[in-house]
């Protein structure tokens, strides 16, 4: 097939990867969706589906699924969903060898066969398998981003809706650090219409929130008991695709390598971020209280432990 505009090929036509087709698809920002699965048959019938969807709207979006790795060349962006889901019962660390290795693999045919593509990162636990990624493809750092402060920021924008009962739309809420149990929910950076939250929620509540939200994936498997969330992280990573291919410079907080930002180095984590035709095209640095500095203190340190875990394992060697 000719190369018609912008390309995105998806690794991992899951829940999570064939929603954020659809979600593209639907909106006709990428030309060309490409899904690569190893439930090869079960992948056409979502793209053949997708397409047609395409069709119904008129929109010029056409959905394939790859017969082999090289079918992602040309690609401007490739988003990673494969690996293992979460269990009921089972933490992101629990995840990190098995996943890892999936990512292995799918960053060497990216390397081969995308190689000026920009890469992200879904796939849990997700700061270090952004790592991961950096490290497999040996791309620069601001090509290989994680979606993850979106989808918490959602989350928690979500539960202040839920609790206060007004002001959908217009709440807006900040996360940073890992996307994990250790995230960092900013309470001094949410607001409702512009209201800083701590005047429209008494602390007990805000505080409710903040740990309803560094839980809120597992509620959700929880409910659903044999797998996770999709619909949300399918959104938000979607909503990177499309900052990206229409270079619209959009600060979302994103998973991105830190080289001296916050104090820290060589690890990825939660932070503001410009997101445009370059992958992050800058990290902002907010001012934080100090029970924030340290909550992503700690935030960053359960990353490096993983990163450390992957290191005795010879992962890297």
């Amino acid at each position: 097939m000719q190369r018609r505009g912008k390309k995105v090929s998806i690794i991992g036509a899951g829940n999570v990867g064939s929603t954020v087709a659809y979600s593209l698809a639907m909106n006709g920002t990428a030309h060309e969706i490409v899904l690569i699965d190893n439930k090869q048959d079960i992948a056409t019938g979502k793209a053949l589906d997708m397409s047609q969807a395409s069709a119904v709207i008129r929109s010029h979006t056409v959905v394939t699924v790859a017969q082999d790795e090289s079918d992602i060349a040309g690609s401007d962006i490739v988003v990673v969903t494969a690996g293992s889901p979460r269990k009921p019962g089972m933490s992101r660390d629990d995840l990190l060898l098995i996943n890892a290795n999936v990512m292995k693999t799918v960053m060497a045919y990216t390397k081969k066969y995308a190689p000026d593509a920009i890469v992200i990162i879904v796939t849990n636990p997700l700061d270090v398998m952004t790592y991961v990624a950096l490290k497999e493809s040996g791309f620069d750092p601001s090509k290989v981003i994680g979606m993850a402060g979106i989808l918490d920021g959602a989350r928690m924008a979500s539960f202040i809706y839920e609790k206060l009962g007004y002001g959908a739309g217009q709440i807006r809420a900040t996360v940073m650090g890992g996307h994990g149990d250790t995230m960092v929910p900013l309470q001094s950076y949410s607001t409702v219409a512009g209201v800083p939250l701590t005047d429209v929620m008494p602390q007990a509540d805000i505080d409710e929130i903040i740990e309803r939200t560094k839980h809120g994936g597992a509620e959700i498997v929880k409910y659903l008991q044999t797998g996770s969330a999709y619909y949300a992280p399918a959104k938000a990573t979607a909503l990177m695709c499309e900052a990206i291919l229409k270079d619209a410079k959009q600060i979302y907080p994103c998973a991105a390598y830190l080289q001296g930002q916050y104090g820290y180095n060589e690890v990825y984590s939660g932070v503001p971020i410009v997101l445009g035709a370059n992958g992050v095209e800058e990290i902002l640095e907010v001012t934080l209280t100090e029970k924030e500095q340290s909550m992503f203190a700690n935030s960053v340190k359960s990353v490096q432990d993983m990163i450390e875990v992957l290191n005795k394992n010879n992962f890297f060697a």
